[in-house]
Order: C-alpha cells, then structure tokens, then sequence
C-alpha cells in the first residue's frame, strides 16, 4: 500500500531527525578529540620544555655535589692538622664547628645524590633511547619512578595521602631492559593505581565503604622476586577494585572508564606492549572493593626460548 503525503513527510522528518543526532554526536566526538590533541600537544610541549630544564638543572648540580665532596675532603685535612695542635679551649671550638660544617655537607651531598637520581630518571623518561636492551637495576628503577609518579601525583589536581610498601628482592640480578620504555610501564600502572585509590579515597570519607579492610587508607604496594630465570613483579593497591564486565576490555586500546578528557585508554595497551616487546607477560588479579593487582613476569636473559612464555 502506498504512503500518503503525510506519512512520506512523518518518515522523512524521522530519518531527517536521525541523521540530525548522529551529526549533532560526530561534531560533539570531534569536539572531545579536539581537545585530546590539543592536551596531547601542550604534553609534549611541556615534556620537552621540562627535558631542557631537567638537563640545564644537571650541570649546577654537578658543581653543588662535587664541590661539597671536596670540601668535607678538605674538613677532614683540617682535623687532621689539628691533631698536632696542642689542645686548647679554641681548637676544642674549632672542632665542634667543623664537626657542624661537615654535618651539613654531608646533608648537601645527600639530598643533591637524590636529586640528581630524580633528574637522571626524569631525563631517561623523557628520551627515545637507543632501542637497545641493556643491563639494568630493575629496583633502581622501581623505586626511582614509583617515587616520580608518588611526587607528580601529589604536585597535581586532587592529592591523596598513599602509604607506599616497597618490598624488592634484592638478590635480582641485572636485568635486560630498555629503560626508557619501561619506566613508562610503571609509571602508567602507579598513575592507574593512584586513580583508582583517590576514588576509594572519596567513598571512604563518604562512608560507603564499611569498618574493616574496605576502610583501610590507600596504600599502593609494589613487589618484585626473582624466580630462576624469571623476575615477577606485582603492583598492587587496595582501591575499590575492577568490575569482571571490564576486565576482558581493560586491555583493548582506547577502552577506558575515566572521563574522555581525562583518560585516552591508551595507558595499559601500550604498557603491555613494552612488556611484550620485554619477552614478557602482564597479567590481572582484581577484587572488587579489595584490590586490584597487576603482575608483570619478564626474563633475566634474553634468547629464543623467551619467545613463547607461559600466560
């Protein structure tokens, strides 16, 4: 049966009225990635405007390190001397003063070694490297960028209070690493994990976690062990937990369940690919309202037998 002119005007006003919305949410996602390439641009920007702070942040450095080394060098030549000196109310002065300067140098030289581990991290961070795998101190870096991330969460939008738990074998050989990439690994699972416990954080202050383990504080503990020719290191915090809906998902590129301004999904697909590229597998342990733990297993040598490894 033919339409009638009405009916032909209805149905295309609803097809009009379609097409209309699916336009209206083109411009609305255009808009969102927009924003994310412009995000995206002030990021990179900003990476390598911190990279030439970072290295004109070296050099002085250098010279607050070396020149109090040499003077507590110095000091010790001066106590030495006064050895010789007969003792005398003076010299006794003398001493404590050089006891003093030489507590405060030693302070310099300790905060200026911890500084500069930090600036070293943030330099190997932010190149591309030369792509090659190298000898590594695999706690080194744990610890040196677990404490970046700790740092750059709390300088940031929302800080929160995490009790941090390193518990690191430190019987781990070297290990084969591309340093520059895989800082980035747990970078992106502390940043996860950081998110995830500021969440935790507010329905706890909001009671709707419960007295017990759920009402704990946020805590991120990082672990690594060393198993023959394997080292396994687990990231975990006790944050609210991942849903199973999303853990089939949770390492598809662009899946994400923050904000689109926020997140891209792009953190954990990229991760597990440094891993991969590592000889390596990551894996998912997740409670909801307990804890979600990621384990990453890679090798301490690099060979052929590496490259089908147990999931």
């Amino acid at each position: 049966m033919e339409m009638t002119g009405e009916e032909k005007s209805i149905q295309l006003n609803k097809i009009i009225d379609a097409q209309s919305s699916q336009i209206q949410e083109m411009l609305k996602e255009r808009a969102v990635l927009r924003k994310q390439l412009l995000r995206a641009e002030k990021l990179s920007t900003l990476g390598l405007l911190s990279a030439g702070i970072v290295h004109e942040i070296k050099n002085p450095l250098g010279f607050i390190n070396n020149f109090s080394e040499l003077s507590i060098e110095y000091l010790q030549e001066v106590k030495e001397q006064l050895t010789s000196i007969q003792e005398q109310s003076e010299t006794n002065e003398i001493r404590d003063l050089i006891e003093d300067v030489e507590t405060n140098l030693n302070k310099i030289q300790h905060h200026g070694g911890r500084i500069n581990r930090i600036v070293t991290s943030m330099l190997l961070h932010s190149r591309e490297g030369s792509g090659q795998f190298e000898p590594y101190d695999l706690n080194l870096l744990i610890t040196e960028f677990v404490n970046l991330a700790f740092h750059g969460m709390r300088a940031g939008k929302d800080p929160i209070n995490v009790d941090i738990q390193l518990d690191l074998d430190r019987s781990i050989p070297l290990v084969p690493l591309k340093a520059e990439d895989f800082s980035r690994v747990i970078l992106n699972l502390c940043n996860n994990a950081f998110d995830a416990l500021r969440e935790k954080n507010d329905k706890r202050l909001n009671r709707e976690y419960s007295e017990g383990p759920h009402h704990e504080g946020p805590k991120l503990t990082v672990k690594s062990v060393w198993k023959e020719e394997w080292v396994v290191l687990e990231i975990e915090d006790n944050g609210p937990g991942i849903p199973k809906s999303h853990r089939e998902k949770i390492f598809e590129p662009f899946f994400t369940t923050k904000n689109r301004l926020q997140g891209t999904g792009l953190g954990l697909g990229i991760t597990q690919d440094i891993i991969k590229n590592h000889k390596g597998s990551l894996a998912l342990e997740s409670e909801e309202k307990l804890f979600t733990r990621f384990i990453i297993k890679i090798p301490t040598h690099l060979n052929s037998q590496n490259e089908n490894i147990e999931r």
